[in-house]
């Protein structure tokens, strides 16, 4: 059934209709937006607007019907009762564009600053002076519209007091109430206590007061927040009736944070107030700052562009014009390394003594250390075994390189040995295992874990000896986990050798190679990308490394058999052959 609207029911038109057609913004959550415009630019349209109270709805929708079949509650009625409420046209809605730390006072605050004994800092003097000029010029044009901003004793009370979930039996913690203690503001910012250079740099046995006394940020930050008063008429400025509508957010990296975020094409938030009216206002927020003018952004982009030309110009003027490059026929080989972690050993506070073994044509600069020790790392435990994590970092430079052809044994890559060791209270170590890990030969990053074993004798002596006072059976040459470099015989017997398997370490590789091979087509480069291809650089020169190695035993073996023939049948064969 239509109806008409009638009486006072043209101040607030078209409302019943608004509130069914109202897509409400259910996202109350907060945006974070990067900006490199100054701050002072920002511009924000706030719109609210009192919708209607639910209260009367439900007393419209209990009323009975006056006629059969009506479903629609009455204009006039509500025009009548916003009448009898007296609430003015004026004060149902409300638009203001407020920029970046502009002061708006509120009904209440003008009442308190008016009174010159109330004010007692230096920044209640100059709210002060500010009303009576607000009032001298005619008031304030706001009404229920206004800020609080960064200086404000509402920005503390607010940051000490907020939330940190959404339940109202929250109880803050530690870190919390420590948190809102925190003053997170620009112009209070006070050197961070890890620039200063302390002795102590490590607190190897920190105190749970330690802790919790570290574990607080305090970065800079500024506040502002968009107030609205929703009281009803004649009773504004009471702080129970104040509301925050958005609070801004913006750090010294040009990071605004801005909640609740702009609703643009979304829908208008809702606010919902409490007691026996239960009033409902909606309000929107707007990005109202100035665009930028054509002429101005492409001054800009003039101005970034020469920037960063000066920029490229200036690193390049550190890096020099100059590449540093390898010899000729040379591969350098570039790896940054990181011990990982050791798992699985017998005993606490593990170490580990490592070196690199550079083959023939391998060599290294003259300030290159080819060996290192850990720092002594306590395991702990994770799953069903002990962990140390050492994460060790280390750094090889090796460089292969060899004038003539390669003939006879293909080169080897280099080899990292190392052995584990274990530290007692009594400073007796004990080796917990040896093992090696050959570089890889393809670039890249590696992720490799390597077993280890140590040696041991018959009997529970030994045993007894290494769990009591310490030592064990230990190698003179830490080669001999692998074959040893020095070794010129063509077996290698451990037969009679006792060991027993350890634990395992974990090493992560990133492998650079680099050789004027890759970029010259001269004869070097199919001279480099041979003795490339012999020494396994690619992905697939693991198989035929195999394969010319066999290839050549087997050749060496056909000579030696030549050799061993008589000579009259090489050349009866030979005769044969020619006819």
């Amino acid at each position: 059934m239509e109806t008409r609207p009638s009486g006072d029911a043209e101040a607030f038109p078209k409302t019943p209709q608004t509130m069914a057609e109202i897509v409400w913004n259910e996202d109350p959550g907060g945006a974070v937006y990067r900006s490199r415009d100054p701050i002072s630019n920002l511009r924000v349209r706030v719109q609210i607007q009192r919708v209607t109270s639910t209260s009367l709805l439900l007393q419209q929708l209990h009323l009975p019907f006056s006629q059969s079949g009506q479903q629609l509650i009455s204009l006039a009625n509500l025009g009548t009762h916003n009448t009898a409420s007296n609430h003015c046209p004026d004060e149902e809605k409300e638009e203001a564009v407020i920029g970046w730390q502009e002061k708006l006072f509120s009904q209440f605050e003008v009442d308190l600053y008016q009174n010159k004994s109330a004010c007692q800092s230096p920044l209640d003097q100059q709210y002060h002076q500010d009303v009576l000029k607000l009032e001298e010029s005619g008031g304030r044009k706001n009404r229920r519209i206004f800020t609080y901003t960064d200086h404000d004793r509402f920005t503390n009370l607010e940051e000490h007091s907020q939330r940190v979930t959404t339940s109202v039996t929250e109880v803050p913690s530690y870190l919390a109430e420590r948190m809102a203690n925190v003053r997170r503001r620009r112009q209070e910012r006070r050197p961070r206590e890890g620039s200063i250079l302390k002795t102590r740099l490590v607190t190897w046995e920190p105190s749970e007061e330690f802790i919790k006394n570290n574990h607080v940020i305090n970065t800079p930050v500024q506040t502002m927040y968009i107030m609205g008063d929703l009281g009803p008429h004649g009773k504004l400025g009471c702080r129970e009736h104040e509301h925050v509508l958005c609070t801004i957010q913006v750090d010294s990296n040009g990071v605004i944070t801005v909640k609740p975020d702009f609703t643009d094409t979304k829908g208008p938030y809702r606010i919902e107030l409490e007691g026996e009216k239960r009033e409902i206002w909606k309000f929107t927020l707007e990005n109202a700052s100035a665009p930028v003018k054509p002429e101005e952004q492409e001054r800009e982009q003039r101005v970034f562009k020469d920037l960063y030309s000066r920029h490229k110009e200036y690193l390049s003027g550190l890096v020099g014009s100059d590449f540093e490059m390898t010899l000729p026929g040379a591969l350098r080989l570039f790896v940054n390394g990181e011990i990982v972690s050791a798992q699985g050993y017998e005993y606490n506070n593990l170490y580990i003594h490592f070196f690199l073994e550079l083959p023939s044509c391998w060599s290294c600069p003259p300030s290159q250390q080819l060996s290192g020790v850990t720092q002594t790392c306590a395991a702990k435990t994770l799953g069903r075994e002990q962990v140390a994590f050492f994460s060790f970092p280390f750094t090889l430079e090796v460089f292969f390189s060899q004038e003539d052809e390669l003939e006879g044994p293909l080169p080897q890559w280099p080899v990292l040995y190392f052995e584990v060791l274990s530290l007692d209270y009594w400073q007796r170590y004990r080796v917990e295992g040896y093992g090696f890990v050959v570089l890889p030969d393809v670039p890249g990053a590696h992720t490799i874990t390597a077993s280890t074993w140590r040696p041991m004798e018959l009997g529970t002596f030994s045993e007894l000896q290494r769990f009591f006072i310490g030592g064990s059976p230990e190698l003179e040459d830490m080669t001999y986990a692998r074959v040893p470099g020095t070794f010129t015989g063509e077996r290698l017997s451990r037969f009679g050798f006792r060991t027993e398997t350890t634990g395992s370490v974990t090493f992560r590789l990133n492998c650079l190679q680099q050789s004027k091979a890759f970029l010259d087509s001269s004869s070097m480069r199919k001279r480099m990308q041979s003795v490339l291809d012999r020494l396994g650089t690619f992905g697939q020169q693991g198989s035929l490394y195999n394969v010319l190695e066999a290839f050549q035993r087997a050749r060496h073996r056909m000579q030696e058999a030549r050799e061993s023939l008589p000579q009259d049948l090489i050349h009866t064969s030979a005769s044969n052959l020619q006819l």
